[in-house]
């Protein structure tokens, strides 16, 4: 009852207001309820906010310009219309700034309404600018600025807020202003958190900045709030100064410590969603190769960044096999990210011009990776081996060496050998791969059999064996129908099953 006796309170305020302007003290009433306990009555405000500064704003009542002191306004030489102007301009001041503060309430509803009636008004004050400039440009900086703020909570996750946000960034003139006020919030947030970090925060820039999309050419930016006079000449319809602000933005926020869990995101999505946007791309070269060094999972991830960085844009990375090398593991087998890292290892290695020894190395320590990887890795690697040794004839002395090592103890092959050219492994063989034809899964065994005959020149396609799980084989194994099903895997040879049994020769079956 008492929230349907506000909206009808509401109502006749709004009504009022719009009539004429001797009822000019009623927007107080509406004001006040923007700040109620009730959220169908805080909802209910936000409309009637929206429907009446808009209206306003629509019909030039609040004072355009530079905003004198409100006490001195009424004291100076203004007009009863400037007058009230300013009053009023004043009031939707305060509704502005209530709503800022509505973008942090417990009500996601109120949020959203919130956000909303900002944005609004922030496409209406583009079209009707209450500040003029000289150079005939008018943006509402400083109420997008509310908006941003208000999405950058310290305290809360914003992330459903700001998927709502994202829509509004379709406009290339918002997209760049938010830009530029995420680096200066980051700036100004950042450099206060030095000795408290707050990993709630940079989780919402991240959701922020990641969700920004960058045009790729300069003729797909037609979408704006606001049309220049000039607009051939208007710096934000340049797309590098797009590329500008986009490197500030993200620099500014990768300055800082991030937190492991937000460092493997930014990795992940680095290389096809940052650089190719970026002004300078190599202004990230530190950050890559820092984080290559890392090891582990965010080595793996970095592996993307700094091929583009290389192939592109002729960074030299000093020892770079020798790191990739050390990146083999049997964790690999078991990261989210075991298909883009195979991906990008087969490109690395794709190069005709690679010595013998480094491919071997390669093969190899895959080899005895290999020993206690999962089926699914397996069906990875073995076809993997084999293309190495298709693109390398060399290495297939690997292959053909009957005399080479029978078992781990004998093997010549340093394992444990961070340098690739010291690891001899061109003095050794891939006996692993002849163990694991008598893997307990046929896929495996037959995969690795392949050895046992000469080399195709076809490459084997990995595209399919990439993405497969264990789950996924596992499924396919038990979907397959079997004619006949053994009860003993090795055939009968007497009357109590060995060949060379006393009675084998009395008892034979047949």
């Amino acid at each position: 009852m008492e929230a349907a006796g506000a909206a009808a309170a509401l109502a006749a305020c709004l009504e009022a207001l719009l009539a004429g302007r001797s009822s000019a003290n009623r927007v107080f009433e509406i004001l006040e309820r923007l700040q109620a306990d009730q959220e169908e009555v805080i909802l209910c405000a936000i409309r009637t906010c929206s429907r009446l500064f808009g209206a306003f704003l629509e019909r030039g009542e609040l004072f355009v310009g530079k905003m004198p002191e409100e006490e001195q306004s009424l004291q100076e030489d203004y007009s009863a219309e400037d007058k009230y102007k300013i009053w009023m301009r004043y009031r939707y001041r305060s509704c502005v700034n209530c709503l800022g503060e509505l973008m942090g309430h417990k009500s996601f509803q109120v949020k959203e309404s919130a956000l909303c009636t900002l944005m609004k008004f922030v496409e209406l004050e583009a079209k009707h600018p209450l500040v003029k400039n000289d150079w005939s440009f008018n943006f509402p900086q400083e109420l997008l600025k509310l908006v941003v703020w208000g999405l950058l909570s310290t305290e809360e996750n914003s992330s459903l807020l700001i998927s709502r946000f994202q829509e509004y960034m379709e406009h290339d003139d918002v997209r760049f202003f938010v830009m530029k006020l995420v680096a200066e919030n980051v700036g100004s947030i950042m450099q206060k958190a030095k000795q408290a970090p707050f990993p709630v925060y940079q989780k919402n820039v991240f959701a922020l900045v990641s969700s920004i999309v960058m045009p790729s050419e300069e003729s797909e930016m037609i979408h704006f709030l606001v049309r220049h006079a000039n607009q051939e000449e208007w710096k934000v319809s340049k797309l590098k100064e797009h590329q500008r602000a986009f490197e500030r933005m993200w620099l500014g926020f990768l300055k800082y410590k991030l937190p492991v869990s937000l460092y493997k995101k930014v990795l992940a999505i680095l290389h096809d969603s940052i650089l190719p946007h970026m002004h300078e791309p190599t202004l990230l070269m530190d950050f890559l190769t820092v984080a290559y060094d890392v090891g582990g999972a965010i080595s793996l991830l970095a592996l993307n960044g700094l091929f583009v960085l290389i192939l592109h844009h002729n960074l030299e990375y000093p020892n770079f096999y020798t790191k990739l090398y050390s990146l083999l593991d049997p964790s690999i087998f078991h990261v989210k990210y075991r298909a883009k890292f195979f991906r990008l290892l087969d490109l690395f290695l794709s190069s005709s011009h690679l010595p013998a020894y480094l491919v071997a190395a390669f093969a190899k320590r895959l080899a005895r990776l290999a020993l206690t990887a999962p089926p699914d890795g397996l069906l990875i690697v073995i076809p993997f081996i084999c293309n190495l040794l298709r693109r390398h004839p060399s290495c297939k002395v690997l292959l053909h060496r009957p005399d080479g090592p029978p078992e781990l103890s004998e093997d010549p092959y340093q394992m444990d050998e961070k340098e690739p050219s010291q690891s001899r492994a061109l003095e050794s063989s891939l006996w692993e791969i002849k163990t694991l034809q008598s893997h307990y899964h046929p896929d495996v065994a037959r995969a690795a059999a392949t050895i046992n005959t000469p080399l195709s020149e076809m490459e084997e396609d990995l595209s399919e064996v990439l993405e497969m799980t264990a789950f996924e084989i596992f499924d396919r194994d038990i979907k397959k129908e079997t004619s006949e099903v053994p009860l003993e895997y090795l055939p009968a040879r007497g009357l109590f099953g060995k060949k060379d049994d006393i009675f084998a020769q009395y008892f034979t079956l047949e």
